[in-house]
């Protein structure tokens, strides 16, 4: 018989609905798959498949080859997706902070300087560490959507900056081209540099606000002892939970927490089982009762068996259902997918045709314009805020 699965893996590199909606393409392509479902704001992908045509190892090659990544080592899923997401946070930190120490200077000298002599030249200059540093995930990251004939937001930064960055390069080379033509060779090195610099703000905030969203499960992990002491023909040894086995003899001192579930084979004392039954007075325990990962050991030593460890403990399985709740969709949500789905194509269709009615409707010399009014419509036209507004909510 077939294995049939549901597992709740976190993605890592995820910023919009089209990014969500592009994980969930991609896994559901993948042979074996039954369903797949992506919550950005708790970037986290739950999927149904079956075990015996496919791995957990080719959903995330998958994943991987459209620039993200899945993280599916289950014992340590949080504390890597933590890690994970405090790197990316300092790296996009640091991205914004250089974005804005070199686009500040280009706007002030392409708004209020654009007529010194050699101007351009030194916009250009500064230009490049945003372009090159800052906004170069932009560009991978498009890059690898293009590749996969997919679309999301960073295509539309991309095409964006990177228009208005070559336009103006080539206007800085050969400026002679439109002046043989009666035309000012303008340049938008600052909206190039701008746009990135404020999209990266944007980013940093939006991160902020999806780290908080794990808060909650977080908060359930840290009532995990990292560790359980065990007797091992009279001795006591420190081990760590993975390590644990059913059966192991666990020695539990006043004050600790309990590191698996287990039963009592030795000793009496009070347990404080506030944070899963909700009982503020400690339970008095004693040999042959029962005992739960992550509840506080009150005054008295005893010793147990463990019965479950791992994911099977009761509180394993409490984080496990937390985690579910908040990778499903609400209705409206899937409404909201639907349309980012479209949302890019749309968007490029429109900066073409825009480009198209001012070539038209004022010829040649009206090039400069037109390519300025298309990006402007790639510029402006961005589905994050729509994305994150419903599952966040």
């Amino acid at each position: 018989m077939s294995e049939i699965t549901t597992k709740l893996y976190p993605v890592t590199g995820m910023h919009c609905a089209a990014c969500a909606g592009n994980v969930e393409r991609i896994v559901r392509k993948q042979e074996g798959v039954e369903s797949a479902s992506v919550n950005l704001a708790a970037a986290t992908l739950t999927v149904t498949y079956n075990l015996d045509i496919v791995s957990p190892q080719q959903l995330k090659e998958a994943v991987m080859r459209i620039g993200f990544d899945l993280i599916i080592d289950e014992d340590n899923s949080v504390q890597e997706q933590e890690e994970a997401e405090q790197s990316y946070y300092g790296q996009l930190k640091r991205k914004t902070v250089v974005a804005w120490i070199f686009a500040l200077p280009v706007a002030v000298l392409g708004m209020f300087l654009m007529n010194v002599p050699g101007v351009n030249w030194w916009m250009l200059l500064l230009s490049l560490p945003v372009i090159l540093y800052s906004g170069r995930s932009f560009y991978m990251n498009a890059w690898k959507q293009a590749t996969q004939r997919t679309s999301n937001m960073d295509t539309l930064v991309a095409l964006s900056t990177s228009i208005a960055f070559l336009f103006s390069l080539f206007n800085t080379f050969y400026p002679e081209f439109w002046y043989s033509r009666g035309l000012e060779p303008h340049v938008y090195y600052e909206a190039a540099t701008v746009i990135i610099a404020f999209v990266l703000v944007g980013k940093l905030m939006e991160e902020k606000a999806k780290g908080k969203t794990s808060t909650a499960i977080r908060k359930l992990m840290g009532l995990q002892p990292r560790t359980a002491r065990v007797v091992k023909d009279g001795r006591e040894e420190d081990i760590l939970i993975a390590e644990l086995q059913v059966g192991d003899q666990v020695s539990v001192r006043p004050g600790e927490q309990i590191p698996v579930d287990g039963v009592i084979v030795g000793g009496n004392t009070f347990i404080d089982e506030s944070m899963i039954s909700g009982e503020p007075i400690p339970v008095e325990k004693k040999q042959g009762d029962k005992v739960l990962a992550g509840t506080i050991n009150q005054n008295g030593a005893f010793t147990m068996t463990a019965q479950k460890v791992g994911k099977n403990t009761v509180l394993a399985q409490i984080i496990r259902m937390v985690q579910e709740a908040q990778g499903s969709k609400a209705p409206v949500q899937r409404i909201v997918d639907k349309v980012t789905a479209v949302f890019v194509p749309v968007v490029l269709a429109v900066a073409v045709f825009t480009f198209l009615v001012w070539i038209v409707a004022g010829g040649a010399d009206d090039f400069s314009y037109a390519m300025l009014s298309a990006v402007s419509v790639l510029v402006i036209a961005c589905p994050c805020a729509l994305g994150l507004a419903t599952p966040t909510a």
